[in-house]
């Protein structure tokens, strides 16, 4: 039985009507999202099971009276299992007056919901929790606690004992509403609300490509490769290493939820790990989705350990220029897949990244690829103050500095700096390469320089981002990047990025602050113009083949608020229709409508729902459903 996933987006958006009438236009822009990194700070939560973003373990004394220290720094000389819990607790250390056991953090709680979590684990052992309320032993392998005030607060976990013979492990920490639908629905409803207006995604910071495999983004002194049986496995207790999140992960998100997918092929990864992630792919992956492969992330970014790495290792070590001495790997990733794939290569997109601000050494690397061994250049399509006279004006206005000012600097840094390198590339590489250009991050860049340091016009870089003038750069940039498109095909350009706080010194990445953000309080300009460029007309019919190429299913109208019209094409019969929510509880089922049949949506709550279709011919189709 084929099971086929299409996009229904029932939306209302109040957007610049002259935006969403250039419907051919709009069209040319198909916009994705890179999804945030999991860490224990985080206002992006993907997973209804917490326990996946905890910090990893550090130590504390068992039995000292007088507490001791809050981190006492011997997790290196303590013993794990493979899923990385101890193999008992405490555990005694040579030169140590206190045995020790392990604990976690949650260093900001502000994505958390409020409300009363479930503890769940297995094995013998007792757990202790600093920051919660009304800690309850429920039985020895469940807890509960109330957890009412998570903004601007922390929550810690220590395994205080842990059996020898029967361990603690696999704890899940999920909030009470989800205790049993968790292992069927592992993703955060609040999470997929919001997501799943995109119609792809990138797993960049996912699979945490950055500096992959490494203790830092600085130490890389360390010539060897990992293989398959070293990447992050789904059941390890936390997904915040250096591993990232496991790709089964990402398939299933996929999977479920009909999103195309980028990934991003680690760069310390031997060919035998390379060969066994592209079949995992290949074999899982639902063959009506696009996957675009990418080895590894901004090889040129001196600020990540990759970037050294392979410069020390590709260049210096064998001789070569930079960055030509990086291709081989690049290549050697690529023609990996193509192998792998096979006859399937139309499945995948293998695309080379490149360098948005230097042509010249994009240009080294993408025409010293093989012809032929690559679909695509990627390069980023932000806007910010990338000229440092501007921004040195800005800081010369200092706290004076207003919203206009820095708005005012952007555009005129984006004409003399992003807009010219965006058409070089395209001009003077693509089109002569005869690729196309795909966008694997951008949008709003409005950082100081130096970056990481706090400029003396924070608060207006603060101020800007929740700000009208921001959604109005965004609506320009976007009818500038439309004019970079050729062909029948959208040009794909996805976010940077999805959730994240504010700050002036380190950027304020996210076009949603926090996943619950109500933004009739709290404005969010970028998700604002983001939204109105995804749904100015790209979606306005969806179809589903749900017979092998033989019928179509159409869903409309499209967009709407109110009804979905489900009508059967031909002589095929509808057995079941059937409405659910993210949770997985049907909200709405009927049998044997016959050959269409009209759902009125007014009648539900804001929030994304799965309508799944089933014919007498046993064809399944489901269609992701947004209600707003």
């Amino acid at each position: 039985m084929k099971k086929s996933v299409g996009i229904l987006f029932i939306t209302v958006l109040f957007v610049n009507w002259n935006v969403t009438a250039q419907l051919v236009d709009s069209c040319k822009l198909n916009i994705g999202t890179n999804l945030g990194g999991v860490t224990d700070w985080s206002t992006e939560i993907p997973f209804v099971n917490r326990m996946k973003c905890a910090r990893t373990w550090y130590t504390k004394d068992a039995n000292n009276p007088n507490g001791g220290e809050w981190n006492t720094e011997a997790v290196d000389s303590l013993s794990f299992r493979a899923d990385g819990y101890p193999t008992f607790i405490p555990q005694a250390i040579p030169n140590r007056t206190y045995s020790q056991k392990v604990a976690t953090i949650w260093g900001l709680t502000d994505g958390w919901e409020a409300g009363k979590y479930v503890v769940l684990l297995d094995g013998t052992g007792s757990l202790s929790f600093n920051g919660c309320s009304n800690l309850t032993q429920t039985s020895a392998n469940r807890y509960t606690f109330d957890f009412n005030n998570p903004v601007g607060n922390l929550l810690e976990m220590v395994i205080d004992s842990s059996n020898v013979n029967d361990p603690v492990r696999n704890i899940r920490i999920v909030k009470s509403d989800y205790e049993n639908t968790y292992q069927t629905q592992p993703f955060n409803p609040v999470w997929l609300m919001k997501l799943l207006v995109f119609k792809s995604v990138r797993f960049m910071d996912w699979g945490q490509t950055n500096s992959w495999g490494q203790p830092d983004f600085y130490t890389w002194e360390d010539s060897s490769l990992f293989d398959w049986s070293e990447r992050s496995p789904v059941d390890y207790y936390t997904y915040t290493t250096s591993k990232g999140i496991p790709y089964e992960l990402m398939i299933q998100l996929m999977n479920n939820y009909g999103l195309d997918g980028w990934v991003c092929v680690p760069h310390r990864a031997s060919n035998n790990y390379i060969q066994n992630m592209a079949q995992l792919f290949q074999n899982q992956l639902n063959t009506e989705l696009k996957l675009t492969v990418e080895y590894s992330n901004e090889n040129w970014n001196w600020m990540f350990g990759q970037t050294t790495w392979l410069n020390h290792y590709g260049c210096q070590l064998k001789g070569k220029l930079w960055p030509e001495g990086i291709v081989p790997y690049i290549q050697n990733c690529l023609d990996i897949w193509t192998s792998e794939y096979g006859n399937d290569i139309n499945r995948i997109t293998r695309t080379v990244g490149l360098q948005t601000a230097w042509l010249d050494v994009s240009q080294r690397i993408a025409n010293n690829m093989r012809v032929g061994s690559f679909d695509a250049v990627a390069t980023a399509y932000y806007f910010g103050l990338s000229s440092e006279t501007l921004e040195a004006e800005l800081d010369a206005l200092g706290a004076q500095a207003t919203i206009q000012d820095v708005a005012s600097r952007v555009r005129k840094s984006s004409e003399v700096n992003e807009k010219v390198w965006m058409q070089q590339i395209k001009s003077q590489l693509a089109d002569s390469l005869h690729v196309p250009m795909e966008f694997y991050e951008g949008g709003q860049h409005v950082t100081p320089s130096p970056f990481g340091v706090e400029p003396t016009y924070s608060q207006a870089l603060i101020d800007i981002q929740r700000d009208t003038a921001m959604y109005n750069l965004y609506m320009e940039w976007f009818n500038f990047v439309r004019t970079l498109q050729s062909g029948d095909k959208p040009l794909i350009c996805m976010n940077y990025s999805f959730v994240g706080g504010r700050s002036a010194q380190y950027g304020s990445w996210g076009i949603l602050e926090t996943l619950d953000q109500d933004t009739s309080v709290i404005p969010a300009p970028k998700y604002k113009a983001v939204l109105a460029n995804i749904h100015a007309g790209c979606f306005t019919v969806t179809k589903i083949d749900n017979s092998n190429g033989k019928d179509n299913f159409m869903v409309y109208p499209n967009p709407t608020c109110e009804y979905i019209m489900v009508e059967a094409k031909s002589l095929e019969k509808l057995e079941r229709v059937s409405l659910t929510d993210l949770l997985g509880k049907t909200i709405y089922q009927q049998n044997a409508p016959g050959s269409h049949i009209q759902i009125n949506m007014s009648d539900y709550t804001q929030s994304v729902y799965l309508l799944t279709i089933k014919t007498y011919k046993g064809e399944i189709s489901t269609y992701k459903v947004i209600k707003k």
